[in-house]
């Protein structure tokens, strides 16, 4: 295989819903730089992409494939992304070594749900698209329907490069208008014959080759000018106001395309390499701020956008060459490691298919084996330099569940098989938490879990079960209370002995130091001789104050109150959540001589902070998270009711490019299976984000359930 300079590569992603025809496109692709000599089908099972056995089960790309392809003297690097939102990790790490997408509509359909979102991250990631209108082929495609469905959501800037003769069954040819040729296919192998477009399509393809000609004319002043007064733009001067407007994001071209009878496949690859950025043009950000610039003769940097453990290699490491030239044998280091790397081997990748390379220069796209300690999302560079690219910024979790192995000899293994799945797609997220002792597993919806679980149960032949996750509330206090515990043991040889007296009050950031209290009508006013400062780690703060006069507690068991305190706050009296926020006074106590040790007084203080939690007007906070939902303005009403019944408070709407944008403040406990819901409420057209935003008091009803739930569980165990 040649080696290509960083001018003659192409890097798009394949974007569109399930079933638009992405891989079957992407094997047409491959087929015309005869990479390969047969082309595969989805339904048959043997497609280059969509090669592992979860993707065949369920006929669709989960994870996003790295293909290339040879033609016209250019290397095309193609990634072919999932269609479903839930899997959109693949996506997002494909726009970081990507420079252009191709958004494939399913002629059928028009812009589905997929569309529209990943045109959105498209815009998002400033990556401009080229549209391929698909399956004209079909009994049911629709040209016109399509294209004014795809004008509805991206706008003005949609523009016909072509349109097809006739549609279904008698779709083999279109009308070129930037070439002004009629194209007609003659089998399903991409053969086609060149010809002048008949007398009774002139009017039509003058009227589509006048849009596409003003719209090249926009983005060049030169050609504005030349356009005005002459009326007309040559070949070479439409591609140059094409490519202008292209790189700035400005101009959809749209195409006529059966990717599975490989009509209309090629057009579209010679237009890629005419019109679609190069590597060069996009120069790539670090993380010190500062850019660097896609130069075959810069500083040797790679950027692993992807690892894999992968049967019969072991570990496989997907990269980006953004910077120099890579050859095998090279050494390299990790600079946030401080780890050195050898390049044993390059491949130039096509699914399972690889191919060995002895050199990749900037802009290129590969693979190589057993690198010893790199993630996804770290850079490799020359030794001596410290250049690290900015890290691919996933979107935060949607969906989260609890998971555990049925069996517990298996619950070691099943925390080994789910970091190495956040290794290999950090869009999962996986923790353990202690207040909750559960394992908590989060991705981007139901059908990327149910996807994880398929893989722990199928491959790695562990039974999981997955349940609702608990919520992490919080314990406080709004009012001032006092209480008293004696803790008293007697068994024998040496006894157990601790009194404390202690007192309670919220604390909140800039809350004024406070001496006078009045407890149950008394007035007390406590002696301050110190004070300790905690911030805790799940949050809020503990204030703890020595205000012991005349000796009653020895200085040398203030630390094990403290300690039986902070326990009592690890474990709060109400449900067993974390407490927080709260000044504690311990001002009395009684000691004996010889039955006095430092657990007898952290017993007394758990006791005493216990007693006096629950007459300070305790009170549950629940995590509350910011969502923002994008729906078409036809289910408004039924997102918002359902909204409503799960406590949300509606922070604002707007509208955006037809969809409707609503911000909400919403309980956490609220939103298990939100994304499974919002799917099916808006036949998967609404998309939403969600961050963690802040505690807030649970409301009254609700805390006496909990309350309830606890004393229950309590008194089970």
């Amino acid at each position: 295989m040649n080696t290509y300079k960083t001018d003659r590569i192409r890097n798009v992603v394949l974007l569109g819903s399930t079933k638009s025809g992405k891989t079957t496109l992407s094997e047409a692709m491959m087929f015309e730089g005869k990479v390969i000599d047969r082309r595969g089908t989805v339904e048959g099972k043997n497609t280059i992409s969509d090669n592992t056995e979860v993707e065949q089960l369920n006929q669709r790309s989960i994870y996003s494939t790295a293909l290339y392809t040879e033609f016209m003297n250019a290397k095309f690097n193609i990634m072919d992304s999932p269609g479903a939102d839930d899997f959109i990790g693949g996506m997002i790490s494909s726009f970081k070594v990507c420079d252009a997408g191709i958004l494939v509509v399913n002629a059928t359909q028009g812009v589905e749900v997929g569309t529209e979102i990943f045109g959105r991250y498209a815009s998002q990631y400033k990556k401009p698209c080229i549209v391929a209108i698909n399956q004209l082929d079909h009994e049911n495609a629709d040209w016109e329907g399509t294209v004014e469905s795809i004008r509805q959501s991206f706008g003005k800037n949609v523009v016909l490069v072509q349109f097809p003769v006739a549609t279904g069954e008698k779709f083999n040819s279109f009308v070129d208008v930037l070439k002004m040729k009629l194209y007609t296919f003659t089998d399903e192998n991409g053969t086609r014959t060149e010809s002048e477009i008949p007398e009774e399509l002139m009017e039509k393809t003058n009227e589509v080759r006048l849009a596409l000609m003003e719209m090249a004319a926009v983005h060049d002043e030169e050609l504005m000018e030349k356009y005005f007064e002459t009326g007309n733009l040559e070949f070479a001067e439409m591609i140059r106001g094409l490519h202008a407007g292209f790189l700035k994001g400005e101009l959809l071209p749209a195409f006529c395309l059966s990717a599975k009878k490989d009509i209309g496949v090629k057009r579209l690859m010679e237009f890629a390499i005419n019109v679609a950025p190069n590597p060069a043009s996009n120069p790539t950000l670090l993380t010190d701020g500062s850019e660097l610039p896609c130069d075959e003769n810069g500083p040797t940097v790679l950027f692993i956008y992807h690892n894999a453990l992968e049967q019969h290699l072991g570990d496989v490491s997907y990269f980006k060459v953004v910077s120099g030239k890579i050859t095998e044998g090279m050494d390299l280091i990790n600079p946030e490691t401080g780890n050195k790397e050898r390049i044993t081997s390059l491949y130039a990748v096509a699914g399972k298919k690889r191919e060995k390379v002895s050199e990749m220069v900037a802009g290129d796209i590969g693979c190589t084996v057993k690198l010893r300690s790199v993630k996804s999302n770290q850079t490799l560079c020359e030794i001596g330099k410290d250049i690290v690219v900015s890290r691919i910024e996933y979107p935060q979790a949607k969906y989260r569940t609890a998971i555990k192995a049925v069996e517990e000899k298996d619950e070691e293994k099943l925390g080994e098989i789910l970091n190495r799945a956040v290794a290999e797609d950090p869009s999962y997220e996986v923790r353990y938490a202690k207040e909750l002792k559960q394992t908590i597993l989060s991705g981007q919806g139901e059908q990327h879990i149910n996807i994880l679980k398929w893989q722990i149960n199928n491959i790695h032949k562990i039974e999981v079960e997955l349940s609702a996750p608990k919520i992490s509330y919080r314990e406080t206090i709004t009012k001032v209370a006092a209480a008293n515990y004696r803790h008293k043991k007697q068994s024998g040889g040496a006894g157990q002995f601790g009194e404390v007296h202690l007192l309670l009050e919220p604390y909140y950031e800039g809350a004024p130091e406070n001496n006078r209290f009045k407890v149950d009508g008394k007035e007390m006013v406590l002696n301050i001789k110190g004070k300790e400062e905690y911030t805790m780690d799940w949050g809020g703060k503990l204030e703890f104050y020595n205000c012991i006069v005349g000796g009653a507690i020895d200085a040398r068991f203030m630390p094990a109150i403290l300690k039986g305190i902070m326990e009592k706050m690890e474990e709060g009296p109400l449900t067993g959540s974390y407490a927080r926020d709260i000044r504690v006074y311990v001002y009395d106590g009684k000691m004996h001589p010889v039955d006095s040790n430092e657990i007898s007084f952290k017993l007394a203080a758990r006791n005493a902070f216990k007693e006096a939690f629950r007459n300070a007007g305790p009170k549950i906070m629940e995590p509350m998270c910011n969502i923002e939902i994008m729906v078409p303005g036809d289910y408004m009403g039924d997102v918002m009711s359902d909204l409503q019944g799960r406590r949300a408070i509606i922070e604002g709407m707007s509208s955006v490019k037809g969809f409707e944008v609503l911000k909400a403040k919403v309980p956490l406990a609220e939103l298990y299976k939100y994304s499974t819901t919002l799917s099916s409420l808006t036949s998967g057209r609404a998309s939403f984000t969600m961050e963690n935003a802040e505690y807030q008091q649970v409301p009254a009803d609700v805390q006496e359930k909990l309350l309830k739930a606890y004393q229950e569980e309590e008194s089970e165990d």
